[in-house]
């Protein structure tokens, strides 16, 4: 049995990886938001904090009523009972990564944790 799942590059609006990867302690998704588009509905979560990275694009993020400019490069952390709605902007779409966890999960850091 490998240690490891590979999969190619992921097109579309949003790929989750959590069935493609078979991820236990994640989920991770990556979203792709046309210009002038929006993520539909305003969220939260129970227990997990999602951490985002843009990878191309700009856009806005509106977390519990204030906006966030995002750029490519940018990273973002947003605490599980942060209401949030991700914007791209009017005149560049917007690519970023998801990534999912249970907030105050991380038992040790990757030097702590390395055989």
């Amino acid at each position: 049995m490998r240690n490891y799942t590979k999969i190619g590059k992921v097109e579309g609006a949003r790929t989750e990886l959590h069935d493609k990867l078979n991820l236990t302690g994640a989920e991770i998704s990556v979203n792709t938001l046309d210009a002038g588009s929006c993520v539909p509905f305003v969220h939260a979560h129970k227990a997990n904090e999602e951490i985002y990275f843009v990878l191309s694009g700009k856009g806005k993020v509106v977390v519990d009523d204030e906006e966030v400019a995002l750029n490519e490069g940018d990273w973002i952390r947003i605490a599980p009972a942060g209401k949030r709605q991700f914007f791209a902007s009017p005149d560049s779409p917007i690519s970023f990564i998801c990534i999912q966890v249970k907030a105050g999960s991380l038992g040790a850091y990757t030097a702590d944790d390395a055989l």
